[in-house]
């Protein structure tokens, strides 16, 4: 009888412990299965999946800027665009108008004002080889001008802001240097006036073609020239 009760204790702790023999060398009570890989990870179907999504999908949501910051995957930043045709189209037309200017000016000067500009009085209308490379000198300002407003609209916030001010003071400097020379004053004076003018053209010339040579794409944020 003794020997009855212990081995009914020995069998009762083995059913509690979960492993009571089932004839194959295993257990059937309290049998765990070990434990598996979620799908995906060790490269398994996902077959069983009918949501079309990958595992990384589903464990890590797709950010909505892609890896360089912009919103969207694959976008481009939203940004001013330059069309330098049209730009430097209108610069060659800005330097012909300087040139003419500075043509135009010096004529003036010496047929109506009577004023030995360039040349002696007694030289031809349009004075000498001076006349010819005063409009040199503008229609390159001219040029010089359509390139700093490029650079500076594809680098510089509110670039006709800085363009400006350039502009300007190249100009007044235009407009002091004839009086610093020992030519008479009303020599002086038409030299400055015609710097003067050559500038303003400069100035709003090629600061209008900046305007219109310069797009912002559609839905982006808008972009301050001035």
């Amino acid at each position: 009888m003794a020997v009855l009760d212990f081995v009914a204790t020995v069998v009762g702790a083995r059913v509690l412990a979960g492993s009571v023999p089932d004839g194959t060398g295993g257990s059937q009570l309290g049998r765990r299965e070990p434990d598996r890989p979620a799908p995906g990870v060790t490269g398994e179907d996902m077959s069983g999946y009918d949501d079309g999504r990958t595992y990384d999908e589903r464990g890590y949501p797709v950010s909505p800027y892609d890896q360089r910051g912009y919103p969207g995957k694959g976008s481009a930043p939203s940004r001013v665009t330059v069309n330098a045709g049209r730009l430097w189209a209108a610069g060659v037309a800005t330097a012909l108008v300087c040139a003419l200017i500075g043509l135009v000016g010096v004529l003036v000067v010496r047929v109506v004002f009577n004023v030995a500009l360039y040349a002696p009085a007694e030289a031809s209308a349009v004075g000498n080889i001076d006349t010819g490379l005063l409009c040199l000198v503008a229609a390159g300002a001219a040029l010089a001008a359509t390139a700093l407003v490029h650079l500076l609209l594809l680098s510089t916030p509110r670039p006709l802001a800085y363009f400006g001010w350039i502009v300007a003071l190249c100009t007044l400097a235009a407009v002091v240097v004839p009086f610093l020379s020992v030519t008479p004053l009303s020599v002086a004076v038409a030299m400055a006036v015609i710097h003067l003018i050559i500038g303003l053209a400069i100035g709003t010339l090629v600061s209008g073609a900046a305007r219109a040579a310069t797009r912002t794409p559609a839905g982006g944020p808008t972009y301050d020239l001035t």
